[in-house]
């Protein structure tokens, strides 16, 4: 397994990490917490070193799962997890007209962080995200009273370093807060169809030496090919909402057409699109999810080395696709 660095955090992690939303369960489907266990320690088997969860997966179910594994490998000083604030209002994107108080007031961030410590039985967080954001909370009159316990809770060392998890298919919510110093890492949706971070989040990576968390490489199944027109989820499968409408015909057409550039250099759907996200330096990991032992040991073969010819993304390019469908 391959390392890059978490821009000027000092960690150096896997560029492969472990998405594990899918083992909180609670929103998806069709998994077990056995399969979970066993999915985080293959994982650590193939020498992956970073894990991505949040609060909101499962209630902290999914930080509990860690947290069981971790212990029983004996494995907490060679991992890096990093661990999300849930907006107290639950409302994802995070959006302009809603005041911070509703969303990250003092008292939800420090309940929130002592929340995660208890599920991590850690003594400190080695990264904690905010789990939504929207810049015009900067001007929010609460904002400094927010941004002060997160200092404080960093000088108490119960957070080691703050990050944010930027709205989904929407980098730009989020590049005057990248701006503060106090903030490290951008956890930002980033796959072969949304290449909006590289307008203007990457040029701002590169300027902070911020560490960017590559999540949603699949385009929730899409870039697996296993979204189909009549694909079906379980009952309370949050896809259901994400693939409404024509969405699904959508992907799968666009899925269909990605089959003819697979070849030597990606001769599958998700190793294509696990390479396409390495090939940008300013990715420090990438977080597929990963609720089965087979999808580990297939995402972490693709940390090979092996990077993606300049013909082949100017190909790509042709199949960027506007995703930003919260904006209606």
């Amino acid at each position: 397994m391959r390392r890059r660095r978490l821009g000027r955090t000092g960690y150096e992690v896997s560029e492969i990490g472990f998405g594990a939303w899918g083992v909180g369960g609670a929103m998806w489907r069709g998994a077990t917490d056995d399969e979970g266990r066993e999915a985080v320690r293959r994982a650590l088997d193939l020498g992956v070193d970073f894990f991505d969860t949040a609060l909101a997966y499962g209630d902290g179910h999914s930080e509990v799962i860690l947290a069981e594994v971790l212990d029983e490998r004996g494995a907490r000083d060679r991992v890096v997890v990093a661990t999300k604030i849930p907006p107290m209002d639950y409302g994802w994107p995070g959006k302009a007209s809603t005041r911070l108080a509703r969303v990250f007031p003092l008292r939800h961030l420090v309940d929130s962080v002592e929340a995660s410590l208890k599920n991590l039985r850690a003594e400190a967080l080695a990264i904690e995200q905010l789990h939504v954001w929207n810049d015009a909370w900067l001007s929010d009159p609460t904002w400094p009273e927010t941004r002060e316990a997160m200092e404080r809770l960093r000088r108490e060392g119960k957070v080691l370093h703050w990050g944010v998890s930027v709205n989904d298919h929407a980098p730009e919510t989020a590049l005057r807060l990248l701006e503060d110093p106090l903030v490290e890492t951008a956890q930002v949706i980033y796959n072969l169809f949304d290449r909006t971070p590289e307008r203007a989040l990457f040029p701002r990576a590169r300027e902070r030496d911020l560490g960017v968390i590559a999540r949603v490489p699949f385009d929730e199944g899409t870039l697996t090919g296993a979204i189909r027109a009549d694909t079906t989820f379980p009952s309370g499968d949050w896809r259901e909402r994400y693939f409404r409408g024509t969405r699904r015909a959508e992907a799968a057409r666009r899925s269909e057409a990605l089959r003819g550039l697979l070849g030597e250099e990606a001769r599958t759907l998700p190793e294509l699109a696990l390479r396409f996200c390495l090939s940008r330096e300013e990715v420090s990991t990438v977080i597929p999810g990963m609720r089965r032992p087979a999808h580990v040991e297939a995402n972490a073969a693709v940390s090979d080395g092996r990077a993606l010819s300049k013909g082949l993304l100017e190909a790509l390019a042709e199949h960027a696709w506007d995703k930003n469908w919260y904006s209606a």
